[in-house]
């Protein structure tokens, strides 16, 4: 069995933002050499998601409006954490849509449903931060 493992990293000049980083990974996979196998992407960052849709704009405004339902950045004095930073509402977003995905690899390729992409999510950009890709297989 094979391994390889790759950072890749994102600065993103906004709060928030979404990411497909789709492109990326397959890239990855050829470097890799791993015909059959798995695809672990995981954001090394607790403000930070990495999580699989559809890419289109009017659903990710829709993830954008939700999570800011649930989580709202402002007023920052509503969350414990905020001391010194504001940022708390970043956690709680990561918490929903997740901190990573495997996809399968089938000769060559990742194992993706018709509309399936892979995304970074962003909830406290304005700094370098990255993703893990760790493809394992044979």
């Amino acid at each position: 069995m094979k391994s390889y493992r790759k950072e890749l990293w994102f600065h993103v000049p906004t709060r928030r933002a979404f990411l497909n980083i789709t492109p990326k990974v397959r890239e990855c996979l050829g470097e890799s050499g791993i015909r059959e196998g798995l695809v672990l992407c995981n954001a090394m960052h607790i403000t930070a998601s990495v999580f699989i849709n559809d890419d289109e704009p009017g659903l990710h405004q829709d993830y954008e409006d939700w999570l800011e339902r649930l989580a709202p950045h402002e007023p920052v004095s509503r969350y414990r954490h905020n001391v010194g930073e504001d940022n708390a509402d970043a956690h709680l977003k990561r918490q929903v849509m997740g901190r990573e995905v495997v996809v399968a690899v089938t000769e060559g390729k990742l194992d993706l449903g018709p509309w399936e992409q892979i995304f970074y999510g962003e909830f406290d950009g304005r700094r370098k931060k990255r993703v893990l890709v760790k493809i394992i297989g044979e």
